[in-house]
């Protein structure tokens, strides 16, 4: 079964009548603890105690990823949309979102709703987005998630490696980069290649404390 018969099976909200119990709301924020955090944005324990900074780029990144999760599983072509929009609107911003916030002022982004603008507050806040991760636990296989991890490498770029090289694993990107085969894929080249063998490379050397299931 390849992914796209895997996405368009499963189903991405639990039931309607599902709602958070009281204990579930008290341990919310040690939950949020481990959630995994966005490459680049870990914390440098001794230099840098104060919370790091999601950029623009970052936002829309995790917005475009969505839109492709949900372009992958057929969802609502307006809901995933509406997504690529997000991402496209956040880059078009003249400042960061998160100094937009930080004011308590209305993200100035074209048709972006209340529960999308709540998702990229708690980004920006916790470094992390419940429903991204959920997302693709749900979603993906455990191997695309771990390259997703990876700098440059983007949902449809991760499933393509995983899908067209076997690639699982950063380790295993590196080698595929370093031996030169991931040129040899369609829409590749040697710089591309060469970009995705250093943020490997980047990403193996940080070895991040708090991962989850290989989810960024």
């Amino acid at each position: 079964m390849d992914l796209m018969q895997l996405t368009q099976t499963i189903h991405l909200f639990p039931p309607a009548s599902a709602k958070p119990t009281r204990a579930a709301k008290a341990t919310r924020g040690a939950k949020a603890v481990t959630q995994p955090i966005l490459p680049g944005l870990e914390l440098e324990q001794a230099e840098q105690p104060a919370k790091a900074v999601v950029t623009n780029r970052q936002i829309a990144e995790v917005l475009a990823n969505i839109a492709d999760i949900l372009d992958l599983q057929n969802a609502n072509p307006y809901r995933t949309q509406a997504y690529r929009n997000a991402a496209r609107g956040v880059l078009d911003l003249e400042e960061p979102v998160s100094a937009i916030l930080a004011r308590g002022e209305v993200l100035p982004v074209p048709g972006l709703g209340e529960r999308l603008r709540k998702r990229i507050a708690e980004l920006v806040e916790t470094g992390a987005m419940t429903f991204y991760n959920d997302l693709c636990l749900q979603t993906l296989p455990r191997g695309v998630r771990a390259l997703l991890a990876v700098h440059f490498i983007g949902v449809r770029t991760a499933v393509r490696l995983y899908q067209e090289l076997e690639i699982d694993t950063p380790e295993k990107l590196w080698n595929a980069a370093r031996q030169q085969r991931i040129r040899k894929l369609y829409g590749f080249g040697p710089r591309s290649e060469a970009r995705l063998q250093e943020a490997a490379e980047q990403f193996m050397r940080r070895k991040p404390a708090a991962e989850l299931d290989g989810v960024a």
